[in-house]
């Protein structure tokens, strides 16, 4: 398809072409805008470990419809530039983001509730097969990119009040952790323990306060305490200490378990009481077969898997952190920064902070100079990828040995 034809716009996004993750700026295209679309001057993207776990192929079971040349990103923020005719949410001038999500089959019994996120049809940011008139390279590409083209449905209302390079990460660490909270009624005088502190920690912490509840923070690294309680969290507990661990034991209601990488997860069902669950979001093979096994035992399981949240719950997320004036500590970087910030998140991000790229100063024409001589990422090699054998062996584990009660 040529750059003239016009049903194409050509767009400037940052893609890799292969596991390595060497991101550069790369001319790709999107759809023209459609009756019911909303074109977006993008202006932030935030990043996230997920975005490396796909362009690293890390996660053979996602990579199933996902090509390359890769652009990830599904933090959007920016401008409305244009609306189709159809379009009345938006007009020209809002602030918008979209999220991890930006269509599905709108008639299921997921996608009436409100549940798009479990639609059997539902069409990622980035890295979806899809029709070639929705995108001209017959897969979705993400928000690393200048200008974003997206269903009305799928796009998020940001107050004009709050700050935009702040809403990006609420679009998908604001609607991960928010999800499972109304979920499993988190509330007032809730005892929400949250195990790890990275992006997604942080705004669980900042989100179980404003919901009332008692936040206890688990991580491996003593060094933690004081940045877990300058987010807000009411005690600590470090995850290798043994004994207090053991005091901890069936203390808490409600534990959302960030940790993106496989570990022995079930160890945590201890510090839940008798009626409280742990909710597994980091994303490993203990994760999906969570989903699984929650449908398994009917919904009896001590630990389930949670992914991401539906539009009416990204909408909600993002009208209740803008009340309360919530933001995540962000860090924006230019694009010829992001290969290296890649490398920060596979070291767990440490400092807890949501790395955002600054789309609009630095995604541009200038790019192609500035990032030609930025090295690939170091990526240590990956071995222990979400496969179907790899999450139905421990879906069968864990059914079988009983770690669910």
């Amino acid at each position: 398809m040529s750059l003239q034809d016009s049903t194409v716009t050509e767009v400037l996004c940052m893609a890799c072409t292969d596991a390595k993750c060497d991101m550069k700026p790369t001319k790709m295209q999107r759809r023209k805008v459609g009756p019911n679309d909303v074109e977006i001057d993008m202006k932030y993207c935030g990043v996230c470990h997920t975005d490396l776990h796909i362009a690293a192929h890390h996660n053979p079971l996602w990579m199933l419809n996902s090509p390359y040349p890769c652009v990830p990103g599904h933090e959007l923020a920016g401008i409305v530039k244009s609306v189709g005719s159809n379009v009345t949410k938006f007009k020209v001038g809002d602030q918008v983001g979209v999220g991890c999500l930006v269509n599905s089959c709108g008639k299921c019994g997921s996608c009436k509730k409100g549940q798009e996120n479990e639609c059997m049809k539902l069409v990622q940011t980035y890295g979806t097969k899809t029709k070639k008139s929705e995108s001209p390279h017959g897969y979705t590409i993400g928000g690393y990119t200048d200008v974003m083209v997206v269903d009305e449905h799928f796009a998020i209302p940001i107050p004009a009040d709050y700050p935009l390079e702040a809403a990006g990460p609420v679009m998908c660490a604001g609607v991960t952790m928010y999800d499972p909270l109304k979920k499993f009624n988190c509330g007032p005088g809730t005892r929400l323990a949250i195990i790890g502190l990275g992006g997604l920690g942080q705004m669980g912490i900042k989100l179980g306060k404003i919901l009332g509840a008692e936040v206890t923070v688990i991580s491996r690294s003593p060094a933690k305490e004081k940045i877990a309680k300058g987010f807000g969290a009411d005690h600590f507990l470090v995850s290798k200490d043994e004994e207090q661990l053991a005091k901890a034991k069936g203390s808490f209601d409600l534990i959302l378990n960030t940790i993106p990488a496989y570990h022995p997860y079930t160890e945590y069902n201890k510090l839940v009481d008798k009626k409280g669950t742990q909710v597994l979001i980091g994303l490993h093979n203990g994760t999906i077969a969570g989903l699984v096994t929650e449908k398994a035992t009917c919904g009896s399981s001590k630990f389930v898997g949670s992914m991401i949240g539906g539009i009416p719950a990204t909408n909600e997320v993002m009208q209740l952190v803008a009340k309360h004036k919530i933001t995540l500590e962000t860090k924006l970087i230019g694009v010829d920064e992001l290969n290296s910030v890649f490398e920060k998140l596979e070291e767990n991000n440490d400092d807890g902070i949501r790395f955002v790229l600054d789309i609009e100063n630095t995604l541009n024409q200038g790019a192609f100079e500035k990032c030609k001589d930025v090295p690939a990422p170091k990526l240590k090699p990956h071995t222990k990828g979400i496969t179907l054998f790899s999450v139905t062996r421990e879906f069968l584990w864990q059914l079988c040995t009983f770690k669910w009660l």
